[in-house]
């Protein structure tokens, strides 16, 4: 019998079949403090460049097979950057339309992506009442639902499916290969769908674990003020329909500098090349870690890449603008 009869062959049918059981990593360089580890899911190594890969993924999958999605459907959707590139490499693979809603916030890596995935792309130029783009963003997806027949809204919000894709991806993946308990979650918010997700399904296991929330200084999720923000993909000017404050511990607020210096600091000591979101994630878990107990174990989800902020965080002119604005610095 040859080899090729008794042998499967590792070859995935597409892309979305990549989708997921991505590494975790210990950060052991960029904190070597004894008594504290930290872990890091790199959800950053999804084929989309980010966890947002498998939000859309299920999501579509999912209305295609229960009809609330038809064949051929225009997709519509707001998004910060990744998960327009996510729903782009979805719908393409599909069959399905798909009109992304933007806004100048998102990068320009981001926007050459999704175009050229072949979706439709809209800018919404004008702030909302609360100095984002959220609320216009969304009002431009209502007026593009009222007058484009067969288009659906995924609406990552308010759609269940959203925290069901990392309850059944992400979350089930720790899950399964955590033996240790960890004490500490930690994620950035935006839907809230990643870290809900997650958090419900590490606590069917491990219930003492305490869910820590990264937002960003300026969004509104947890009641803040709202406030200038130039880093897209994390914080929200309004509070979505998935959130649920009962299920998490703490909060963390965490500015652009913040972020963008620690971006730069796990870059440095990792290697790890990430974008904004997962340097505020870096940062929050820098200030806990005084505050935690012995033998603490942090597991943290780093859910994007740096390359699509080469001209934001990785840029020093930038970097020292960001700075003179959070601080009078520079």
């Amino acid at each position: 019998m040859s080899l090729t009869q008794t042998r499967a062959e590792p070859v995935l049918d597409s892309v979305l079949d990549a989708i997921g059981r991505t590494p975790t990593v210990r950060l052991s360089r960029l904190f070597p403090q004894p008594g504290v580890e930290v872990l890091a899911k790199l959800e950053l190594m999804n084929p989309g460049g980010s966890m947002k890969d498998r939000s859309a993924a299920h999501i579509v999958a999912s209305g295609l097979a229960d009809g609330s999605i038809p064949p051929g459907a225009r997709l519509v959707e707001s998004s910060s950057g990744n998960f327009g590139v996510a729903v782009a490499m979805v719908a393409r693979l599909h069959g399905l339309g798909f009109t992304c809603v933007v806004d100048p916030k998102t990068t320009g890596a981001n926007l050459a992506i999704i175009r050229s995935l072949g979706a439709d792309v809209e800018v919404v130029d004008s702030p909302d009442a609360e100095g984002g783009y959220l609320h216009s963003r969304i009002s431009r997806v209502h007026e593009i639902l009222a007058t484009t027949p067969g288009t659906v809204w995924i609406n990552q919000y308010a759609n269940d499916r959203n925290w069901l894709a990392h309850y059944h991806g992400a979350g089930a993946e720790l899950a399964d290969d955590l033996v240790e308990p960890p004490t500490h979650l930690v994620a950035a918010v935006s839907t809230t769908g990643s870290i809900l997700g997650c958090s419900r399904r590490l606590r069917e296991r491990f219930p003492a674990m305490r869910t820590v929330a990264v937002d960003a200084v300026g969004s509104v999720i947890f009641g803040g003020p709202a406030g200038p923000r130039e880093i897209p993909g994390i914080g929200s000017s309004r509070v979505p329909e998935l959130h649920d404050p009962s299920e998490i511990d703490e909060v963390v607020h965490v500015d652009d500098l913040d972020a963008a210096l620690a971006c730069r600091r796990l870059l440095a000591t990792e290697g790890i090349f990430a974008g904004g979101s997962t340097g505020s994630v870096v940062a929050a878990i820098e200030s806990l870690v005084p505050r935690l107990a012995q033998q603490a174990r942090v597991v943290a989800l780093f859910p994007d890449r740096g390359d699509r902020y080469l001209d934001l965080i990785y840029d020093d002119a930038w970097l020292a603008d960001t700075a003179r604005r959070c601080r009078g610095t520079g």
